[in-house]
């Protein structure tokens, strides 16, 4: 699962790379029409840009937009963020909800190919797909970061970039408007749609169309995912063996390095194979383990 996960990273930034050259102005957006491993023009409308925010703009964010497939003049429009954080959202373009995806079978180390997919939402919304902090994806600074990124710092960015984006795009300023991610974007799009609801109140024109967010798998705060382990025991997703061996060695703090060794693994104390909930207990070194999402392994 690991190998897959980075094989497909490394595709990913292999693509991106051929993307980059596609794009003939960073201060202006461009229409991509063809992409390379993609058999003929894209079934959709691609823009990539960057939008600056910061009183010089010195933070130039990098988005992926696509319209609806159905009808963008009144489809929803959807902000999508990767968690990480430091994912590229190229992630969620490829590999959860977007109109394209990567041929993995049969790959021989070329350009990987890409091809359609049923299941996009962009069937029946526009989306954003933002990289996001400074640092992820293409987005960079133009300047040295003097203040310690922090949670709240980033959703202010966020909704600045928005307030800039729809200032160039104002076709959908009247789009109900929806916050969406997954994985730590749990910590920063509720922080966002406050944001978006102050502003909406205090300040900002014009004024975005605030009608929800969604999250998926999210981290809501930093301490708070030790209760898997026993909701997996719980659910019997994983067996009475191996929870008790866990909790042993543990003390009841799963998500801590356990003083465990090697000769345990063998002994069936870490199951490397178990997919309860989508989640592996994953080696660190040869001293201990830690619980870790199969889903990101890549951005790490």
């Amino acid at each position: 699962m690991a190998k897959d996960y980075v094989s497909s990273v490394l595709k990913s930034l292999l693509l991106l790379l051929q993307l980059v050259l596609l794009i003939h102005d960073a201060d202006s957006a461009s229409i991509v029409k063809f992409l390379p491993g993609f058999d003929g023009p894209l079934p959709f409308e691609l823009e990539t840009a960057y939008i600056g925010v910061g009183e010089e703009e010195e933070v130039q964010l990098f988005y992926y937009f696509i319209e609806s497939e159905r009808n963008p003049e009144e489809d929803p429009l959807l902000l999508w963020l990767s968690g990480g954080p430091g994912c590229s959202s190229i992630s969620g373009l490829l590999f959860e909800n977007g109109p394209l995806t990567m041929k993995l079978d049969a790959y021989n180390g070329s350009l990987p190919s890409l091809v359609s997919t049923t299941y996009s939402w962009t069937k029946v919304s526009n989306i954003i797909f933002l990289d996001q902090p400074v640092g992820t994806g293409f987005s960079y600074s133009r300047t040295s970061l003097h203040n310690k990124p922090s949670d709240s710092g980033e959703a202010k960015r966020i909704h600045e970039f928005l307030q800039n984006w729809l200032g160039k795009h104002q076709d959908f300023t009247s789009n109900p408007f929806y916050a969406a991610g997954d994985s730590y974007s749990g910590m920063i799009i509720p922080a966002l749609v406050q944001e978006i609801s102050k502003g909406n109140y205090q300040c900002c024109n014009p004024p975005i169309n605030l009608q929800g967010y969604m999250l998926g798998n999210p981290i809501t705060e930093h301490s708070g995912v030790n209760y898997r382990i026993p909701y997996a025991h719980g659910m019997a997703l994983i067996s009475d063996e191996l929870y008790e061996k866990a909790a042993a060695h543990s003390s009841g703090m799963f998500l801590v390095v356990w003083p465990l060794h090697l000769p345990d693994i063998g002994q069936g104390v870490v199951d490397f194979s178990s997919g309860c909930l989508g989640h592996c207990i994953w080696p660190v070194g040869q001293l201990g383990t830690r619980l870790m999402n199969q889903n990101h392994i890549s951005c790490l």
